[in-house]
């Protein structure tokens, strides 16, 4: 299918093909009819992303704070390569789309035809085809078409400022900024009966407010805004602005003090600059509060991604009931979109489309995208990216020799730790790479060479050619796909964790146990840090590690509480997705396995700040000080390993420190190697030698170990493994 992306790091917008979404629970494939272009919010985007990085980082002074501390921790090498990893990351665009129902998800009771509008980032984008979820699409009235329901989002939008103005019938309401949003809202303002005052530096757009019923109109630059407005409301002043403006300074604001009344309230929907002008906010003790979007669920992933919604007693208007009312009221014909709408194109025309935006050569409003008819469009599960060679004698020869390499997962980690680590080793080839979201690896599968991309991981283990499976997906998927690949015949990476729960744990030991023999597969669990070089030097120079003790302490950083890392049903908490990484070093520096754990956190809840005491079967002690809430500038990680009078500490992958009898080395690196190079080359080794480097044992004894750190928290006492 065809969809519209942008690269963040250069600011290019492509028209490209990717794989179809799939299906999840939950939620509907929708065929797009139409989209609407936000021609404010996307003009920012796009403008910004063309900037160079001085540009950038003017823009985003806030970000540049966090590369130079991250810089200062982790050096200049490691911090680039993370920077421009994130940079270089495409983003889609577009939130506003209309079209009818292709596939269902478990747990609707919906039927393929049925008409629906939706709204969302990363949902209701330009493309042919997306992926919903339930909060986030309506079903479209009869007696709307498909080009008016596509305005659901910008609707939304406009019914939520309108709402938080808290409006009583009598009031007047000042509307700064006409454009898309400005005209929507001041249809609604007369829907509701309130006397509405429209201001803009455009005259064409005053008389379009007009035209739609504004009692009042002021145009920067030629009126006296606050002689009309003072008129207007018998020199009272508004009782509520809302700012509609998209403005890079802080003139919208401004305007709004001067022309509300005492105790006015204003509404700031617009992407505007809100340094407020104290003493008028002062001397008429004004409100001000900034519109999120389309109100209650925005920004709530809970709310977005799985479909929870907020009981209706308490919360009476969330997005999705904002975007079914502002459908009723098109029906109703309280609003006409007709003369909105400025332009049409063709989804193969969409970057004409944006040209015309970015020169605004000619006056523009609501620039509609237009899609084929399901009959003209196909399904498209793989998209070719790279022909291998012209010569198939050179493939054939390529299957012989080298490993054919499917990876699962096109996120951050992927591209700044995993296929660097891969892209030089010439026993490798890659040649398929599955993310649901298409786009993303159809990006990735382009930047590091493979043959081809698919948003359905099953379509990679179908692939004779692939002879390994690397998955670096969110962790709940992980058991499952470890199955799949596993029972296709494919040696398997998955990056940690193991599994999220003993009865996942079970179904891997269980799956391994009955193919592992039969067809000599490998798994691995990517605990990199044990391939550490410092990792393996302080292996080499301890020795025999009976009876060492262990210190490890982590300066984890802070983690959004909304972060699907938290999340028990994807990302398993801290200690499943994270900890493991330091009890499976603990376990490979002394030597043994676990035996016994206690486990105490502060008395805030959750998993960020913990100590976690471990027995190990050959004598050996060890804790873990896992905290969030120190500062950065803190090196994240170090170790220190007492044992057999010699004492050894590695400094964030840094830096090796050792001593015994009275004599002491160091060794340091002017850049962190947490052991993804050696990772990766032991996991090729063990394909071609058909010998695991990690006992099965070992990642199941860090995983169960995991499991009982949180059982002894919860119960307060010692777990045995």
């Amino acid at each position: 299918m065809k969809q519209l992306i942008q690269n963040y790091k250069s600011g290019e917008l492509q028209l490209v093909e990717v794989p179809d979404p799939i299906i999840r629970p939950n939620g509907i494939i929708l065929n797009t009819v139409n989209s609407l272009i936000s021609v404010g919010t996307e003009k920012l985007m796009i403008d910004l992303a063309k900037k160079g990085y001085l540009g950038k980082a003017l823009a985003r002074p806030d970000l540049v704070k966090q590369v130079i501390n991250k810089i200062k921790v982790d050096g200049i090498v490691e911090t680039y390569k993370a920077s421009m990893s994130r940079l270089d990351s495409p983003v889609t665009l577009g939130y506003s789309s209309s079209g009818t129902i292709a596939e269902v998800g478990e747990g609707l009771n919906l039927k393929q035809g049925e008409r629906i509008a939706c709204f969302g980032d990363g949902f209701a984008t330009h493309s042919e085809k997306s992926y919903v979820p339930k909060n986030m699409f309506v079903n479209i009235p009869d007696g709307v078409t498909f080009e008016e329901a596509s305005f659901v989002g910008l609707g939304s939008i406009a019914l939520n400022a309108i709402r938080l103005a808290n409006l009583t019938f009598g009031e007047s309401v000042a509307v700064i900024g006409l454009g898309l949003l400005g005209q929507l809202a001041v249809q609604m303002l007369k829907a509701f009966g309130i006397r509405v005052i429209g201001i803009d530096i455009s005259e064409s757009k005053t008389k379009m407010a007009t035209d739609y019923g504004c009692d009042s109109t002021a145009v920067i630059g030629k009126d006296d805004v606050n002689q009309v407005v003072s008129d207007f409301t018998s020199g009272i002043g508004a009782d509520a602005v809302i700012i509609m403006a998209g403005s890079k300074d802080n003139k919208p604001i401004e305007l709004a003090a001067e022309i509300s009344r005492d105790h006015g309230r204003i509404v700031a929907c617009g992407m505007v600059s809100l340094d407020v002008p104290r003493q008028e906010f002062f001397k008429k003790e004004l409100s001000v509060i900034v519109s999120r979007a389309t109100g209650p669920g925005k920004f709530d992933s809970l709310y977005e991604n799985k479909g929870i919604d907020y009981p209706l007693p308490y919360v009476r208007w969330t997005t999705q009931r904002n975007m079914d009312y502002f459908l009723k009221l098109v029906k109703a014909k309280k609003i006409d979109l007709s003369k909105l709408i400025s332009h049409r194109y063709k989804i193969e025309d969409a970057l004409q489309a944006y040209e015309m935006i970015l020169k605004g050569e000619h006056p523009y409003l609501g620039v509609l995208l237009e899609y084929p008819s399901i009959k003209e469009s196909s399904k498209t599960e793989k998209v070719k990216i790279n022909s291998f060679s012209a010569d198939n004698s050179i493939k054939q020869d390529d299957k012989k020799t080298k490993i054919g390499i499917g990876l699962i997962g096109a996120g951050l980690h992927a591209n700044t730790s995993i296929l660097p680590s891969l892209r030089n080793n010439k026993a490798i080839k890659l040649v398929g790479i599955a993310d649901a979201e298409g786009f993303k690896g159809l990006h990735t599968g382009k930047k590091y060479e493979f043959e081809y991309c698919v948003a359905d991981y099953k379509k990679l283990l179908e692939d004779n050619n692939i002879d390994a499976v690397l998955i670096s997906t969110r962790h709940n998927l992980h058991a499952k796909m470890i199955i799949d690949s596993l029972k296709s015949g494919k040696h398997v990476f998955v990056e940690k964790p193991l599994a999220m729960n003993e009865q996942e744990l079970g179904e891997v030991i269980s799956v391994y146990n009955a193919e592992i023999f039969k067809k000599h597969l490998c798994l691995m669990v990517g605990f990199n840090r044990r391939f550490a070089p410092f990792s393996q030097k302080a292996k080499i120079l301890l020795g025999e590690t009976n009876n060492a003790v262990i210190n490890c302490r982590v300066n984890a950083g802070f983690v959004p509480k909304e972060s699907w890392v938290h999340s028990s049903d994807e990302g398993g908490g801290r200690v499943i997705g994270e900890v493991c990484h330091f009890v499976d070093l603990i376990q490979y520096l002394a030597g043994s396995l676990i035996k016994k754990v206690y486990a105490e956190r502060t008395q805030e809840k959750g998993e960020d700040n913990i100590v976690i005491t471990l027995s190990l079967e050959n004598g050996s002690i060890a804790t873990i000080l896992y905290a969030s809430q120190g500062d950065r500038l803190l090196p994240r990680e170090r170790f220190e390993v007492f044992s057999g009078n010699s004492a050894c500490v590695i400094d964030n992958f840094k830096s090796l420190f050792f001593a015994k009898s009275g004599k002491s080395r160091k060794n340091s690196s002017f850049n962190i190697d947490r052991g993804y190079n050696g990772e990766f080359q032991a996991f090729v080794n063990s394909i071609l030698s058909q010998n695991n480097p990690v006992s099965i044992n070992e990642y199941i004894n860090t995983t169960q170990t995991t499991f009982a750190v949180l059982k002894s928290i919860k119960t307060k006492n010692t777990v045995e493994i």
